[in-house]
C-alpha cells in the first residue's frame, strides 16, 4: 500500500530526525558545541540540516530527554554540562593505567568486530566513502607528522555508523578519548606510541578492515578487526610487562 503525501511526510520525519540527532550528538561528545555552550538556533539549524521546524524540535527533544541538551525560554536550546548518557560512565575511568588500556580494547574487540561484519554487509556507498576518506586523512597527517588519534578514532566511528544501528555509535561516544591508546589526548599516548612506525603499522591494519569492507566480506572484515584490535592489546601488555621489569631493577 503506498503512503498519501502526508503520510510520507510523516514517514520519512524519524529518519531526519535520527540524521539530525546523530550528527549533534557527534557535536556535542567531540566538543563542538561547548559544555553549557548554545547550540544554533532552530532556523540556522534548519538551514544547516535542510529540514522543517518539526524536525529540528523532534530531534532537540529527543536530546533534551537524554539529558544531552536543555532548553531555556527565551534564551535558547544549551548543552547540559556533564550530560549524562548510558554510556558516559564506560569512560569514567581516568586514571593513566596501563591495564586500563588493555580493558578498554578488549570492550571494544566485543563491539567492534561485529561492528565490522555489519557494516560490511549494511554499508552504503557514502558510508564506504566515509571510511575511505577517514583512512586517507589518517595517512595525510602521517606524513605530515601530525598526530593521527582524532583520525583514528572518526576511522572507527565511520565503520560504527555503517552499522546503521545507533548503539554501536553511542557506545564509541561514550569511551571518549579512551578509545584510541594513540591519542595525544589520551593518558596512554606516549613518544614510543605515537612514532612514525607505531602509526604506520597501524594505517596498514586499517586498509585490511578498509577492503574487506569494501569488498562487503563480513567474515574478513571481523577478522581484520580482530586482528587489529588484538594487536593493539598486545603491544600494550609488552609495555605493561616492560614496566613490571622495570620496576624489578
Amino acid at each position: 500500500m503506498s503512503l498519501s503525501g502526508s503520510d510520507a511526510v510523516a514517514a520519512r520525519r524519524p529518519k531526519l530526525a535520527d540524521l539530525v540527532i546523530d550528527t549533534l550528538r557527534k557535536r556535542i561528545s567531540t566538543g563542538e558545541y561547548d559544555a553549557s555552550g548554545k547550540l544554533p538556533t532552530e532556523n540556522q539549524m534548519t538551514t544547516i540540516f535542510g529540514v522543517s521546524r518539526t524536525v529540528v524540535r523532534e530531534a532537540i527533544a529527543a536530546l533534551a530527554a537524554d539529558g544531552l541538551v536543555q532548553s531555556r525560554q527565551g534564551a535558547g536550546v544549551f548543552v547540559v554540562a556533564n550530560a549524562v548518557t548510558p554510556f558516559n560512565s564506560i569512560g569514567a575511568d581516568k586514571s593513566n593505567k596501563i591495564s586500563v588500556a588493555i580493558n578498554v580494547l578488549e570492550v571494544r574487540m566485543g563491539i567492534e568486530i561485529e561492528a565490522a561484519g555489519l557494516a560490511a554487509t549494511r554499508r552504503s556507498a557514502s558510508q564506504e566513502a566515509a571510511i575511505q576518506e577517514a583512512w586517507n586523512e589518517f595517512g595525510r597527517l602521517l606524513k605530515l607528522g601530525i598526530p593521527t588519534g582524532k583520525t583514528d578514532f572518526a576511522f572507527h566511528r565511520t565503520i560504527a555508523e555503517a552499522t546503521n544501528n545507533p548503539f554501536y555509535i553511542e557506545v564509541l561516544d561514550g569511551l571518549g578519548s579512551r578509545t584510541i591508546p594513540c591519542d595525544v589526548a589520551s593518558p596512554w599516548g606516549t613518544e614510543s606510541v605515537l612514532s612514525y612506525e607505531y602509526q604506520a603499522g597501524l594505517q596498514r591494519e586499517h586498509l585490511a578492515i578498509l577492503r574487506a569492507i569494501s569488498a562487503q566480506d563480513a567474515e574478513a572484515a571481523r577478522e581484520a578487526m580482530r586482528q587489529h584490535l588484538s594487536l593493539s592489546q598486545e603491544r600494550y601488555r609488552q609495555r605493561l610487562r616492560q614496566q613490571s621489569t622495570t620496576k624489578q631493577d
